[in-house]
Formats: structure tokens, sequence, C-alpha cells
């Protein structure tokens, strides 16, 4: 059976976002396979799901600032030569942007994406060599999910929400390596833990400073510690600053995304801001908390198979007592 290729660039949330459409693809049409096309950064999300066979690094985000650069222009090359080194029989782009778009069109193979009314960007429908339309106002994940089987010709109907990637051994090993790490003095990843995903994109995204301090008291009286990844310094110094003044608090170390969803798949329960990673979890259908005081979660917040992620939205995310309380209930 001829191979598929997606091309889904960034960013995390919206590459996790379309997992669930692979599994869907494999239940209805058993032996087909995927190639992906991802930003440099991500990855390692594609290769999670068992039925993506190689993902194709794209580095445009990197590109774009080194324009005139001999090795951007290597780079471009090079993923060139690797993307076109494929034929498939459909190329479908779920993101619905120029970029994406140009992408799909210079590969070899059918194009299918969103039409001028679905997509992202109107303008991108102009290059697909075939259109599909879909309800913009749906959740990311469903818009996925209806992009490629309408593509590949199926229904989702009698089809479960299954994003494709809790038996994977990976995430265990990477888990296994952080529990090593001196954070944890010798003891391993405690039991009984929290991942709090305090980083986010925007200012007006995140949590206040002391509503964290007293969520880390709260779960420590409960014999929680509480869990602090980071992606940048500004993070990493937030995540020191909780564990020099809070005993139950870790800061962890840099970690892959691989590792980072290993400690997610192990955790108690999660809590977070409106960042991708948050998607993850809900990936592994673990409970939690989804704080978003800046952003409406309707169209793309946390979708898990049972619901235990419980997105709260607005005034009502920054009332940190309601937090805790809600959270010790989850626990």
């Amino acid at each position: 059976m001829l191979k598929h290729l997606i091309v889904k660039t960034s960013s995390l949330g919206d590459i996790v976002h379309m997992l669930p459409a692979i599994s869907d693809a494999s239940r209805k049409i058993p032996g087909i396979s995927f190639d992906w096309v991802a930003e440099s950064g991500f990855i390692e999300i594609p290769a999670w799901h068992p039925e993506v066979d190689q993902v194709i690094e794209i580095g445009l985000r990197k590109w774009r600032k080194q324009l005139l650069s001999k090795s951007t222009w290597k780079a471009y090359r090079r993923f060139k030569k690797q993307l076109q080194a494929s034929s498939y029989a459909k190329v479908i782009d779920s993101q619905g942007l120029i970029k994406s778009a140009v992408v799909a069109r210079m590969s070899h193979g059918e194009s299918w994406g969103y039409d001028r009314h679905s997509a992202r960007d109107p303008f991108a429908s102009y290059l697909y060599e075939n259109k599909v339309s879909v309800p913009y106002l749906e959740h990311a994940v469903t818009r996925n999910r209806l992009i490629l089987a309408k593509t590949l010709a199926y229904s989702i109907e009698d089809l479960p929400l299954d994003y494709g990637i809790t038996e994977n051994p990976v995430f265990r090993q990477a888990c296994g390596e952080l529990a090593k790490h001196e954070v944890f003095q010798g003891k391993g990843i405690p039991t009984k833990n929290i991942v709090a995903l305090h980083g986010t994109s925007r200012k007006n995204k995140e949590w206040p400073v002391p509503h964290w301090h007293n969520f880390i008291q709260k779960m420590g009286g409960m014999g929680y510690q509480v869990l602090f990844p980071w992606g940048n310094d500004e993070e990493r110094q937030r995540a020191e600053e909780f564990a020099n003044r809070n005993e139950n608090a870790v800061a962890l170390p840099r970690c892959s995304l691989t590792t980072l969803a290993g400690l997610i798949q192990n955790a108690s329960a999660v809590i977070g801001m409106d960042t991708g990673l948050l998607h993850v979890a809900a990936a592994f259908d673990k409970k939690g908390l989804a704080l978003y005081p800046a952003t409406e979660p309707r169209l793309s917040g946390a979708l898990s198979t049972s619901g235990l992620i419980e997105s709260i939205g607005g005034e009502a995310s920054l009332d940190a007592e309601a937090i805790n309380a809600r959270m010790m209930a989850i626990l």
C-alpha cells in the first residue's frame, strides 16, 4: 500500500491534535502508513505514533531568522531532497497555512487541504489540487480527524478518540533515565507527584507566582511533590524559586519532549496553563486542571478520551483557592 504524507509543522499542541487522525486511519485502512513534515523543535512528537514511519525535519522558524546564511540554504536543500525522495499517494496539509500548503505542493503526491471556508489562511486553499470542507468551529482535534477522513474516504462516527501513543515504551525508558538525576537525590521520581506546566507563550496566560507558592503548600499538605519543567531561562529561574522556597517542589533539569511526556504519563495529576504539553497530558488521559486566563478553550483546549482534564477559563482560572480545592478533590 502506498504511503501518505502529513504536513503539520507546528506547534506542539497542534501536532498532538493530529495524532488521533492517524489512529483513525489505521483502524479504517489496515496497513496504512505515514510520513510527516514537522518543525525541528517538534520532530519527536509524530514519531511517538506507531503508524508514522519517517519524520521529515523542516526548520522554517530558524531559516526565517538566518535567510542569507549558507547553512540555511544547505539545510533547505537537504530538506527538499528528503521531502522529494518518496512518492506519496496523497499529501494532506492539515495546518491550512500558506507555508504548509507550499510544502504540500513541493512534495511528490496529490495535494489535499482545507477549502477556503475551512482553512486558517483562506489563500492556502488555492495551492491544493483537492479541497475538503471541514466546519471551522469544530475543536481542532475533530477538524484534523475530519480532514484525513474526508481525504481517505471513511467515517469517524464509530471511532473512539485515540491518540495512539500510550503503549510506546520510549516514555518509560526516558522517565527511567530522568529518575537517576541528582534533583531526586537518589530516591527516584516520587510516586505521589503533580507535574506543573507553569510556562506559556504570553504573560497574560500565566498564573501569578504567589498562586503557585500557595498551590505547592496545599499539595505538600497532602503528601505530593510538585514537579516543575521549564523551556527557557525565565521559566527555569521561576522553577528554581519554587524549589528554593518549598521543600516539596522540584525544579527539573532540561528535558526532551519525550522525557516530559514520560513524566506526564506517570504523574498522579497535571496542572497547567495554556501550553502544548497540556495536550500531551490529554493524550494520556491524565486527570488534572487546564487553566485558561486569557484564551477560550472550547476550540483548542485539552481534549481527552475520558474528559479527566478539566478546562477552566477566564476569572475562574485565577481563583487560587478554588483551583486548590478542585485539585484536592481530583486527587
